[in-house]
């Protein structure tokens, strides 16, 4: 025992019995505590102002206050809770909306109990919890750019931020799904000197992770989506 209290998590999900499997998947591990479920988002905010989870594991498509509207919604009022949505379909345009509202992560539902273990450790640390290849699929297949960029020779002008060229060119790799250890080969950096850029673009873009950063990537026009083969 590592003396750590146990991730509070909230489980939520308009089915009875895919909140009863997550909560059997989790129950038996120390390093969680199911503190409550819910069938509905609206119940979801209720729930989680009331118990304070460190996780919500939540439905997109749900009842009476879809998944995204709840994310969008703790978001605004218990921020320091993470979300961790969870989607059937691998390609949902959901799932972009949630990352939008403020989800920390997303789950297909025919994830292991492995992947889900780690999915909730990883939100809960705030890093995104989105496999890199898999964000940039979704992204680029539901989020619509104005025009291609042209790669910057000088400082750019983001959303009123001012990016170096060393900033744009990190942000462009990892909107094409390149992860931290990629982008310093790519680009001849170590990776703490990408970290250090990456740092830097969170705080000039306004974001506050990955996900968000690439969903801007897209809506910005500094990558666009490939014409599937």
């Amino acid at each position: 025992m590592t003396g750590e209290a146990p991730i509070s998590v909230l489980i939520v999900d308009d089915q009875p019995l895919v909140r009863r499997g997550l909560s059997l998947i989790l129950s038996p591990d120390p390093a969680f505590e199911v503190v409550g479920e819910a069938e509905d988002g609206e119940r979801a905010v209720a729930a989680a102002l009331r118990l304070r989870p460190d996780v919500v594991v939540m439905d997109i498509r749900m009842p009476v206050l879809d998944g995204v509207g709840a994310t969008e919604e703790l978001a605004r009022v218990l921020p320091e809770c993470r979300v961790l949505a969870l989607s059937t379909f691998d390609m949902d345009e959901y799932v972009v909306s949630a990352l939008r509202a403020g989800a920390h992560g997303f789950l297909p539902k025919d994830v292991s109990p492995e992947e889900l273990a780690t999915a909730i450790r990883t939100v809960h640390a705030g890093e995104a919890a989105v496999a890199p290849r898999l964000l940039t699929r979704l992204i680029s297949a539901y989020v619509r750019a104005p025009a291609p960029a042209a790669a910057p020779t000088a400082p750019v002008v983001v959303a009123g931020a001012e990016l170096t060229p060393r900033e744009v060119e990190v942000w462009r790799l990892m909107a094409t799904g390149l992860d931290n250890a990629a982008i310093a080969l790519a680009m001849e950096i170590s990776q703490s000197t990408v970290k250090n850029h990456i740092t830097s673009l969170f705080g000039k873009l306004d974001v506050r992770d990955r996900a968000q950063a690439v969903i801007a990537a897209y809506e910005t026009g500094l990558v666009t989506a490939r014409t599937p083969d």
